[in-house]
C-alpha cells in the first residue's frame, strides 16, 4: 500500500507535468536542432567541387527553400578536423560555417558566438573538399541561437525582427534560454533553431515544444 502522504505527491507532480505540456503547446514554439554546417558562396563552391558544380538535395529543411546537400567537407582548424560536415542550401553571398562550442575544442579555434551574417572580424577555417580546399580568412561562428517568425506568427507573439526574448523548455533538465534573436519573415517558418551543446543541456529532441515566456 502506498501512503496517502505518497499518493498526494504524486497526483500532484502528475498533475504539474500535465500543465506543462498544455503551457508548451499554447505558447509554442517548436525547436529545431542545428548540427555544425556549412553555407558556401559560389566561388568557394567550384574550388571546393569543380567548375559549374551544384548541390544536391539530400532532404529538405523546416525553412521554406533550404535544404541539406547530399555533398559535405572536411573542416580543418590547427588542433584538429571535422569530416563530413553537411553543407546548406541555397548558395549565399558569403561562406559560414556554423559549429557548436564542443566543435571548437575540436578544432582548436576560440569560439565566438554571432548572429548568423555577422561575420566580420571572426575566426577562419580550412575547408576540403574533393575538387580543392579553400583558406577561409574569416566566417567560422557559433551561431546565436534564435527564432523565425513569419509576419502572422510575429503579430500573434507581439514580436519584431531583431527583437530579443526568453524562452522555456520543459521536463526533467527545464532551462530557460535568454538572449534569442527573432528573426521575421515572410519566408520563414515559426522555429527555435538551439545548437547540439544547448539542446543536449536541456535534453530536448527536434520537435519538443518550448514557450516564450519575456
Amino acid at each position: 500500500m502506498i501512503d496517502e502522504n505518497t499518493v498526494k505527491v504524486i497526483v500532484a507532480q502528475v498533475i504539474e507535468q500535465i500543465a506543462l505540456k498544455e503551457r508548451a503547446r499554447s505558447g509554442a514554439v517548436t525547436v529545431g536542432i542545428s548540427n555544425r554546417h556549412i553555407h558556401l558562396c559560389e566561388a568557394d563552391l567550384e574550388s571546393l567541387f569543380g567548375t559549374g558544380h551544384k548541390l544536391k538535395t539530400f532532404r529538405e529543411l523546416s525553412q521554406p527553400g533550404q535544404f541539406a546537400a547530399e555533398e559535405c567537407l572536411t573542416v580543418a582548424g590547427p588542433k584538429g578536423v571535422i569530416e563530413k560536415v553537411r553543407i546548406l542550401g541555397p548558395i549565399r553571398k558569403q561562406t559560414q560555417v556554423e559549429i557548436s562550442i564542443t566543435d571548437s575544442f575540436s578544432l582548436g579555434i576560440p569560439p565566438i558566438v554571432r548572429d548568423s551574417g555577422d561575420v566580420k572580424g571572426t575566426p577562419g577555417c580550412v575547408l576540403i573538399g574533393p575538387k580543392g580546399a579553400v583558406n577561409l580568412k574569416e566566417g567560422l561562428i557559433v551561431a546565436s541561437r534564435h527564432i523565425h517568425l513569419n509576419s502572422k506568427d510575429a503579430e500573434k507573439f507581439g514580436l519584431k525582427d531583431m527583437d530579443r526574448v526568453s524562452v522555456k523548455s520543459f521536463g526533467s533538465r527545464s532551462l530557460i534560454f535568454n538572449n534569442v534573436l527573432v528573426r521575421v519573415s515572410d519566408q520563414f517558418a515559426l522555429d527555435f533553431h538551439l545548437d547540439c551543446d544547448e539542446a543536449n543541456a536541456a535534453c530536448l529532441r527536434n520537435g519538443d515544444k518550448l514557450e516564450i515566456i519575456g
